[in-house]
């Protein structure tokens, strides 16, 4: 396993992590809140930074295509339910993104059938940044309620992390049809 490699598996222990860590606060809120965000931005960082190594070190390979958006769907399927039980996201739109990645799954499945693997598009990357974007507002508003913070504009954040899930939402489905248009293409 290549150090591009490591950096993507790491997500994929972290995505657990934040799930237990959001659901079985360890200590007080304050601790619980900043583990939460450690782990997040951790795992945002060696989304960044594993293919910028892979690039870097002559280190891209079939798995890692593979690999990479896998540990994303996990991590991000993941915070994304924890936003959803928590009442901060609809789970209608949840549905909505959980059918697009296994979607992309599948299409990414297809195509390998065909000995091509199907690395990121630029729709994919651009709704990964709205997924961030969705996420790390969703966090926001979480550790708001969690620390009893900011208590007059908490419904203020409750609509504006809607929006930018809905948003989200949209370019996950815009991302999907690229792919599958990509797919169709080949």
């Amino acid at each position: 396993m290549n150090l591009a490699n490591r950096l993507t598996f790491l997500r994929i222990i972290l995505a657990p992590v934040f799930f237990a860590i959001y659901f079985l606060p360890i200590g007080n809120p304050q601790t619980t809140v900043a583990l939460l965000w450690i782990i997040f931005i951790v795992s945002e960082i060696t989304d960044m930074l594993d293919g910028m190594a892979a690039r870097a070190l002559n280190q891209s390979s079939d798995f890692g295509r593979l690999f990479d958006p896998f540990a994303d769907t996990l991590m991000q399927l993941g915070c994304f339910l924890c936003f959803v039980v928590d009442g901060i996201f609809p789970a209608a739109l949840y549905l909505v993104v959980l059918y697009r990645e296994f979607g992309i799954l599948f299409i990414r499945n297809l195509m390998l059938r065909k000995g091509i693997s199907m690395g990121a598009r630029l729709s994919g990357k651009i709704k990964t940044v709205t997924y961030i974007a969705a996420a790390a507002g969703a966090l926001l508003y979480s550790s708001l309620r969690r620390l009893g913070a900011a208590e007059a504009l908490q419904p203020v954040f409750a609509i504006a992390v809607v929006v930018i899930f809905g948003v989200s939402v949209l370019f996950s489905v815009i991302s999907f049809l690229d792919y599958l248009s990509f797919y169709r293409k080949t």
